[in-house]
């Protein structure tokens, strides 16, 4: 996704929103953070958790707690739902956001934190281990992941026309090459690995781990 599109501003004509998305987004306007997920991805999220009742998540990248509200307003209380944040003031934030929910942790430091708590049946990859960037190295997705488990990758842009995934030059300005993410997930064999638009302006990888229970 270009970055200089401010996204948090793509919900300013989004009326229906879940009240704890809603609150989450203007947390993020009062933070002045413009990197909240877009909405279609918000949905997205929505409808994978949605999927996951009763297991365990993990997202790497809370931010100001936008995608995590996604897949908090479609659970129960049964799911575990686990963030991690690498900027103290955001995490604090989202520590008094999510404070009502008993089943979300929120988690302060490098996106590695999150591994012992796994594996897990769903994991948002937006703040590390993704790949995307020098010295992200990717996630193990057997460590990770539970058999079945998925994995979810966004702002794979720029948006594909074609398939199989071509290569492009996508190194961006804060040092986000997607291809290096595609060639780790698609290539990866004990994954199977998609990738599609979710917007004009932005895709999602999304990968779920081969074999059996």
């Amino acid at each position: 996704m270009a970055e200089d599109i401010n996204k948090t501003s793509l919900y300013d004509d989004v009326s229906d929103l879940p009240p704890l998305v809603k609150s989450a987004v203007n947390l993020a306007r009062r933070m002045d953070f413009p990197s909240s997920c877009v909405p279609a991805q918000g949905r997205l999220l929505q409808i994978l958790a949605a999927g996951r009742e009763g297991g365990r998540i993990a997202e790497t990248g809370t931010g100001c707690g936008v995608g995590l509200a996604w897949m908090v307003s479609a659970v129960s209380t049964a799911t575990r739902l686990i963030s991690v944040e690498i900027d103290p003031e955001r995490a604090a934030a989202c520590r008094s956001l999510f404070a009502d929910c008993g089943n979300v942790e929120i988690l302060q430091g490098d996106w590695r934190q999150i591994v012992p708590h796994g594996p897990f049946d769903l994991a948002v990859l937006d703040g590390g281990g993704g790949g995307k960037r020098d010295g992200d190295l990717p996630a193990d997705p057997t460590e990770l992941l539970v058999v079945g488990g998925t994995v979810i990758l966004d702002d794979m842009h720029p948006a594909l026309e074609q398939w199989p995934p071509a290569r492009q030059p996508a190194e961006d300005t804060h040092g986000r090459n997607v291809n290096r993410a595609r060639d780790y997930w698609f290539n990866h064999p004990d994954m199977l690995t998609t990738e599609f638009r979710i917007h004009p302006i932005a895709g999602a990888i999304v990968a779920t781990r081969r074999g059996t229970v």
